[in-house]
């Protein structure tokens, strides 16, 4: 599966959002967060145009998809019932490889999606190493009984899991997660503005 490999850090900083939840990004004065090539020059003023763009851009980064897998996830959105918004995050949140990442398992998404691609990772007791697989609420995300010796994978589920969300639950001793509910648009941690996204893509549906 196509995927960016390019550096997340300064694609981060590109945008302006810490879209790789990554440490050095916190906190509203971190210099990593100045936009490159600026040095305190006042910025332009985005075109109507840019603005959107520049929102969906943000969203890609936060789930780290290339452009064709991303307009699959919108068009399937605006064939839905409900805010097309809403249906875009939501299906997105609830990758399998974005699940993962949330539960702690792995330390990154990037970690994630490999930890799936090779296989470490069991859905309701059965190996899905299928990266987009879209999981729904009641499954059970595990690591393969092999991958549970993996210190790696024990101490990022253990010691350096970030997220506490309410629509997941997770279980230290078993090393086992699980998606308890649908998340709503504003459980989940991303900072985008929907409708930009959607009015982009609107004009072309």
């Amino acid at each position: 599966m196509a995927r960016y490999r390019g550096p997340r850090l300064k694609v981060a900083r590109a945008l302006g959002v810490n879209v790789i939840y990554h440490s050095r990004l916190e906190g509203e004065r971190s210099r990593l967060m100045t936009p490159p090539g600026e040095h305190g020059k006042k910025r332009k003023k985005l075109s109507d145009y840019a603005v959107r763009l520049k929102e969906k851009q943000k969203l890609r980064a936060y789930y780290g998809l290339l452009e064709k897998q991303f307009r699959k996830y919108v068009e399937k959105a605006f064939k839905q019932k409900g805010v097309t918004g809403d249906n875009l995050v939501i299906a997105l949140e609830t990758r399998l490889d974005n699940l993962v990442f949330r539960l702690g398992f792995g330390s990154s998404l990037r970690q994630s999606r490999q930890m799936v691609n090779h296989g470490h990772i069991l859905v309701n007791g059965k190996k899905v190493d299928i990266a987009s697989y879209a999981c729904k609420p009641g499954d059970v995300i595990a690591l393969k009984e092999k991958s549970k010796k993996i210190e790696m994978f024990i101490e990022n589920f253990t010691v350096n899991s970030n997220f506490k969300l309410d629509y997941l639950e997770r279980d230290t001793d078993k090393l086992v997660g699980k998606l308890a509910e649908w998340p709503t648009r504003d459980a989940i941690p991303v900072e985008i503005h929907d409708s930009y996204i959607i009015e982009f893509y609107a004009r072309m549906m």
